[in-house]
């Protein structure tokens, strides 16, 4: 137990800079794959066939492409197109596109769930398309589908790992080189594990809290 202590004074300050570099990773995939899945599944659900097909077309490609393919694509492939990425930005958006799939479906399955007289009735008084979706029907998508949103958040945590097959230097490839520097696998790896843990588990207290929260309204 000492001497893992003492090893952990050393690792963390080393694993400390890959785990910032995760933190980005999350956040910015987190971001642009919540965007981008509102908007397939907006096109989903907007009763236009083209765009509805347009949308469940994407989608389906993105889901069936294993998510290391395309960072691979976007890092390797896309330079050769005049298009050049970072590898931290590549990792970001090739995980945020990634994960927009599967935003999507948790997305148009809250608004779904949603009493279709309610959009009727929003179009009785007035309201456009748009305004019907800010004001009425999004507002109670967002209670529903907070459940499987905050599991895809922890989802893209934990995935976040695979942007260092791009060459980011987040927590997973930091504790791999510190491994296989030391030779400590049993201590790096266990950190690593810690670390990983440290941040998930505020981010599914933090959707509890929230699901009680909305239960009460």
């Amino acid at each position: 137990m000492q001497s893992f202590v003492s090893d952990s004074v050393i690792f963390l300050p080393i694993l400390a800079q890959g785990l910032w570099l995760t933190v980005l990773v999350t956040i910015g995939s987190l971001v642009l794959s919540t965007a981008l899945g509102l908007f397939w599944a907006m096109l989903d659900v907007s009763g236009v066939t083209s765009l509805r097909r347009g949308s469940r077309v994407i989608v389906t490609l993105i889901r069936g492409i294993p998510i290391m393919v395309q960072l691979f694509y976007i890092y390797f492939v896309m330079p050769d197109l005049g298009i050049t990425f970072t590898a931290l930005q590549a990792g970001i958006i090739g995980l945020g596109i990634a994960y927009s799939a599967y935003q999507s479906e948790n997305f148009r399955g809250g608004i779904e769930a949603i009493d279709h007289g309610q959009l009727e009735a929003a179009h009785a008084l007035g309201m456009g398309w748009f305004k019907t979706m800010r004001r009425v029907i999004l507002p109670q998508a967002v209670r529903i589908v907070l459940p499987s949103y905050g599991n895809t958040v922890v989802m893209i945590l934990k995935d976040s790992s695979q942007a260092s097959t791009i060459t980011v230097a987040e927590l997973a490839l930091q504790g791999k080189l510190i491994a296989a520097s030391t030779l400590k696998n049993t201590e790096v790896f266990t950190l690593v594990a810690l670390l990983y843990l440290v941040m998930s588990i505020p981010l599914m207290l933090w959707v509890k809290h929230l699901e009680r929260r909305f239960k009460r309204k």
